[in-house]
């Protein structure tokens, strides 16, 4: 996976916004008719006034619809930048190639001599709008209120919000380690280059690919769990 120069501070939880099956939907009431049940309960509970609670709620609907659109886009990007970056891990260093056999060396590198260093700022682009991306859906995620305690209950769907919000703690560290790791090859921190220092190199990318393809897994569940 490409080298995601921009590290990020935070986490978003992947852009698809879970929504709780409504009462619409299971008991056919009006709509006017749920608000008002939503917010007797909420003030009864102890749960603000019936200003805020409504207010609430219509900004996370306002805020989900977009969180969603960045999500599937994040998704997107990250799965061309995992494509693009095994192709070059296989061009540069094969899988447990050594450095007089790999495919670069041996002219069977995917898109020939252009592939051995042509994929690279392809890589290095599309990792740039993941980070942008991820990081964008993470804000939103910030700014979606949540009045309902949705992941608190019981139910089927509770549990299901739990797992989708424990995942993204998974890809939130594959993002940060594949930012720590892509910047040491991509710059030579610590002074490697392949002629010296090719099993080096070559650890380094195994690790590196290795992390983006759990990263890239993490973000496809979580965006499953409310597809299925």
């Amino acid at each position: 996976m490409g080298s995601l120069t921009a590290l990020l501070l935070a986490t978003p939880i992947f852009g698809f916004s879970l929504q709780a099956p409504t009462i619409e939907a299971s008991l056919n009431v009006p709509a006017h008719l749920v608000a008002e049940l939503k917010v007797a309960d909420a003030s009864a509970s102890g749960g603000g006034s019936q200003a805020e609670y409504v207010a609430e709620t219509k900004r996370r609907n306002s805020i989900a619809s977009i969180h969603r659109t960045f999500g599937i886009a994040t998704w997107a990007a990250m799965t061309a930048t995992v494509a693009v970056g095994a192709i070059t891990y296989y061009n540069l260093y094969g899988f447990g190639a050594g450095q007089g056999d790999n495919p670069c060396v041996s002219g069977s590198a995917v898109g020939g001599d252009w592939g051995c260093n042509g994929f690279r700022p392809i890589k290095n682009t599309l990792a740039i709008a993941t980070t942008a991306l991820y990081a964008t859906t993470f804000t939103l995620s910030l700014m979606m209120p949540d009045p309902d305690n949705l992941s608190e209950g019981k139910g089927e769907f509770a549990s299901t919000l739990r797992l989708h919000k424990t995942l993204r703690w998974v890809h939130f560290s594959g993002m940060v380690a594949q930012a720590l790791i892509g910047i040491v090859i991509a710059n030579g921190l610590l002074g490697l280059d392949r002629a010296n220092d090719y099993s080096t190199l070559q650890a380094l990318a195994t690790a590196h690919m290795g992390v983006g393809l759990v990263t890239w897994g993490a973000m496809t569940w979580a965006g499953a769990l409310m597809v299925f």
